[in-house]
């Protein structure tokens, strides 16, 4: 069973429940925001960490890297973690960009996986290395290296990094899927 799936069926609840009355501008606004944005909620109890959010996003807007590489990227690094929550909004964002999300269904065979290029591989091959060991061997970093330049090098390993600040926002919490797919798709049927 996929990890996704199991975390999606595990059961756990929410450490915390929701706000559903937010006290002060900046949470009204945020709330506003994302129902408009993605057409759901999504919790802040932090407000201070939403200018981070917003930053880190304006920082991965400038990435150079192919927008689809990105979405696997920080797909894989959050299925890895198991952040059903990253997983899905990742899978949301992909959509809206119309990304292929169908590769997302390959990541956890993508080295037998015919659908991803040589590069996508090695980009992944490090993703996972570093994700689960916190560093990358040499023969990781020189097949990296054989398909990327520097920046680009520094670009997927900042998008692993960021990608587990959201992944360790959400998974001591308890924070899981908020179906951000499937609003999508009840979006496409509507219009």
């Amino acid at each position: 069973m996929k990890l996704q799936q199991t975390i999606e069926k595990s059961g756990l609840k929410p450490r915390l429940d929701p706000i559903e009355q937010p006290d002060g501008m900046m949470l009204k606004l945020s709330y506003w925001y994302s129902e408009k944005m993605i057409g759901k909620v999504i919790q802040a109890r932090f407000p201070e960490s939403l200018k981070l959010s917003r930053d880190l996003i304006s920082v991965a807007e400038k990435i150079d890297l192919d927008k689809e590489l990105v979405f696997l990227i920080k797909s894989y690094v959050a299925t890895l973690n198991g952040c059903a929550f990253c997983v899905d909004i990742a899978k949301a964002h992909a959509k809206d960009r119309r990304l292929n999300t169908a590769k997302y269904n390959e990541l956890l065979r993508f080295e037998e996986s015919s659908v991803f290029s040589e590069a996508e591989k090695a980009a992944l091959s490090y993703t996972e290395e570093v994700t689960l060991t916190k560093q990358a061997s040499d023969s990781t970093f020189d097949r990296l290296r054989g398909h990327f330049n520097d920046r680009q090098i520094v670009e997927i390993t900042w998008l692993i990094a960021s990608e587990h600040y959201y992944n360790l926002m959400n998974r001591p919490l308890n924070i899981g899927s908020d179906g951000l797919c499937q609003i999508r798709k009840t979006r496409e049927i509507g219009k």
